[in-house]
């Protein structure tokens, strides 16, 4: 009898996790979650998230309980796409700017009289007692309330190391005070970075009391302002969302929330407002700025018919907008949906990370008290014995491990996203820096993927070459053919609006696989295709055209010819520098494409592509991208349409063009959004950038703890400083991170493009 199978399909949550501190959180949290049936959980300590694939039939209430019993908070975030907390650490009531500044003033006075004995006067040390009594217990509360919580679901994190070295500081100087003859009035005590070994006890730490707390809360605040930063990107995509739309319904205007917007409904943009959510312009002319969207530096203009973004600001005239998308379907949400969705994730040398720290705590426990034994057990005074134990408790910290990569992460996606470049995780990141060979689409990924006039030729003797443009215009404005619809629009935009009157033509007359004649003002105008030899340079025109692939088209004007206009698809502004870029970096473009043979040799000899393949079906593309990668070769695809997802499904990489498919979208690992396939370069260099950013700031979490682990054990690390050095240790991981912010794209180096560049007109 075959046994029954159960499928249990899985949903996605996310929480909101509180009071994580270290990567011993993360793992611990991780490890909670993990242990229910069928969930994989994924924490990032710099967002504060949880992401949590679970089954159905598992819900929130569930997976709440289950952090909580971890010894963390936990709740369902306020929005979907809302960014996550830069204090996530943090719990309610901790308030930790007003919590350190109280520190530092009582802490303040205690380390100078400790740290220059000429200021030490008589009974110094009582007034020290009396400033360190409420900072090792109030102002180290949060650590030892963590601290207790974690022990009794017993747990050690770095709140365990901060709790223990505070408290057995201020432990040993009071003994030392009331009972080890350290409360002498005339009693001095010199500053030194080592241990003092003596035959009494009259050596306190008072220091280090106020001192541990103090730089670690510090650290903490410093941290959290730094990994606030890094989230900016986030917070400025969840700001650009409208709260009201002005909705115009019969001719009446009627402001209603954003999110009761519907598809098909009619609203106002005025000026220096912003688009409520994607739609058509439907009435008005205006120029849309949309840098904060999809990272285009120039204002777009848009007429009827043009599509606009939600979020992007009005910067001219009045619109009235009809919705195409509302809610989660709108490009901002997707775009914010891409950004979180990427910061949840966790690159492979993070994972490494976090499982060290798990492990990392308990084993800083057994030092401590093995290091402990071991002084005393080999003679030493109890006073160094519990300072080298001490430091060690203090100086042990897996913060910066679990920091490195989720800052780099989160400053690295938030500022591609305002580059115009969506990484939809670490993984997509860890791959884009690894490339070396990227199969490019032709049409809508290297060209614009619609029909354009490249050149209009007119004879040099004739009539002039706009008023033949503006009388072929205005017999194609007659036709319905892609190719009159193409030499309208750029008629329209070489001549102005008002040049082309569609009622100044007369005897209109359409033959298919010929072209359209009739009368314009009375003057005879044929636009056809080209049936014999032409004279000069209307030949040389034709000749120029068909080599290149591009459509001729032949303007006759009282049955002389006067001008050749050549259409094609034209290039995408940038292609040529974003393919140059691409060999600088080290990365081997491949052409493959559907369309035929000669304007792909075309395209591919315009930017200097030796790999050709043409006529490629969507099987053939993603046998291509299969043959590179047996190779050795790690494989990008680009690419915009259907036809491209088999092969961006089955890269190492996959990049869609924003202006795509859905389908070509939804399989890709990276998507640019502004209309520049230069974008791509950016998204290289941005990759190995951050790439770089984490092995450096790894580099340092580990190295730090390698170099000041022994320093404390063999006593040459006062209590003190190691608070010190541990917290900076987290706020220079936090900082390095940052840098990313503020990364720039290298300015464009590609030698001039061809001659043959451009139109005339």
């Amino acid at each position: 009898m075959t046994p029954e199978i159960t499928l249990r399909t899985l949903a996605t949550t996310d929480l909101l996790v509180g009071g994580m501190t270290c990567a011993a959180c993360v793992r611990r949290v991780e490890k909670k979650l993990g242990a229910l049936e069928g969930v994989f959980a994924t924490v990032n300590l710099a967002t504060g998230r949880a992401r949590i694939r679970h089954p159905t039939d598992l819900g929130p209430t569930q997976l709440v309980e289950a952090v909580e019993k971890a010894g963390y908070t936990a709740s369902l975030p306020e929005r979907p796409a809302s960014p996550g907390r830069a204090d996530a650490a943090t719990q309610p009531g901790e308030n930790l700017p007003q919590r350190l500044l109280v520190t530092a003033l009582l802490a303040v006075p205690v380390l100078v009289l400790s740290m220059v004995p000429s200021l030490q006067f008589r009974n110094w040390q009582w007034l020290c007692f009396a400033l360190t009594a409420p900072v090792a217990f109030w102002g180290a509360w949060p650590f030892h309330r963590r601290a207790l919580r974690g022990l009794r679901h017993g747990a050690a994190t770095m709140d365990t190391l901060v709790s223990l070295g505070v408290l057995a500081s201020f432990s040993w100087s009071a003994y030392a005070l009331f009972l080890g003859g350290a409360g002498g009035p005339d009693m001095r005590m010199p500053f030194t970075l080592l241990p003092i070994a003596n035959d009494g006890v009259a050596h306190v730490y008072l220091e280090a009391a106020v001192g541990v707390p103090l730089f670690v809360l510090l650290g903490r605040h410093l941290e959290a302002r730094a990994r606030h930063g890094t989230s900016a990107a986030l917070r400025s995509l969840a700001e650009l969302g409208v709260r009201e739309a002005m909705v115009r319904e019969d001719g009446v205007d009627r402001r209603v929330p954003a999110e009761r917007l519907t598809v098909g409904q009619v609203f106002v943009v005025r000026p220096g407002e912003r688009v409520a959510t994607d739609g058509v312009v439907t009435e008005g002319t205006s120029a849309v700025d949309l840098s904060l969207v999809t990272g285009e530096t120039q204002p777009v203009e848009v007429v009827p018919g043009s599509a606009v973004t939600g979020g992007a600001v009005n910067a001219g005239g009045l619109l009235l907008v009809r919705a195409t998308a509302v809610g989660a379907d709108t490009q901002l949400a997707r775009i914010t949906r891409l950004v979180t969705d990427a910061q949840a994730g966790k690159a492979r040398a993070q994972r490494l990370a976090d499982t060290v720290a798990g492990v990392f705590v308990p084993v800083v426990l057994t030092l401590a008290v093995t290091v402990l034994g071991f002084w005393l057990g080999a003679g030493a005074d109890a006073q160094p014995a519990v300072t080298a134990c001490v430091a060690v408790l203090v100086v042990a910290c897996p913060c910066a491990l679990g920091l490195a990569t989720p800052t780099a992460l989160m400053a690295a996606t938030g500022r591609g996203a305002e580059l115009g470049v969506l990484v939809s995780g670490p993984q997509a990141l860890e791959a884009l820096r690894q490339i070396d060979t990227v199969v490019l689409d032709k049409t809508g990924t290297l060209t614009s993927g619609h029909l354009s006039v490249v050149r209009v030729t007119g004879r040099q003797e004739g009539l002039p070459a706009e008023e033949v443009l503006r009388l072929a215009a205005v017999v194609e404005s007659g036709s319905e053919h892609p190719l009159g619809r193409a030499l309208v629009a750029h008629a329209q935009r070489a001549l102005g609006p008002g040049a082309v009157r569609p009622e100044a033509l007369t005897d209109f007359v359409a033959t298919p696989g010929n072209g359209v004649q009739g009368r314009v003002d009375g003057t005879s105008v044929e636009v056809r295709a080209p049936h014999s030899g032409l004279p000069g340079t209307l030949g040389a025109a034709l000749a120029e055209a068909l080599a290149s692939a591009h459509t001729p088209v032949v303007v006759h004007v009282d049955g002389r010819p006067q001008a050749v206009v050549a259409l094609g698809d034209v290039m995408r502004p940038g292609a040529y520098h974003a393919v140059d870029r691409l060999r600088r970096l080290g990365v081997r473009p491949v052409l493959a494409t559907g369309d035929q043979e000669a304007p792909a040799r075309a395209v591919a000899s315009e930017l200097g592509i030796d790999e050709v393949h043409a006529r490629c079906t969507p099987e053939q593309k993603a046998e291509l991208v299969s043959s590179l990668r047996e190779k050795g070769l790690r494989v990008a695809v680009v690419g915009d349409g259907v036809n491209d997802a088999a092969a961006l499904a089955g890269a190492d990489l996959g990049i869609a063009m924003g202006t795509g498919t859905d389908v070509a979208i939804g399989a890709a690992d990276v998507t640019l959004v502004r209309d520049d396939i230069e974008a791509l370069g950016d998204a290289v260099r941005l990759a190995r950038h951050t790439l770089s950013t984490i092995r450096g700031n790894l580099l340092w979490a580990f190295g730090y703890n390698v170099i000041t682990l022994p320093l404390a054990m063999v006593g040459l690390l006062n209590p003190m400083l190691a608070a010190a050095a541990m917290s900076l240790s987290s706020v220079l991981v936090v900082l390095g991170s940052l840098r990313l912010r503020h990364w720039q794209p290298a300015p464009a180096q590609a030698r001039r493009r061809p001659p043959s560049w451009g139109a005339a007109l």
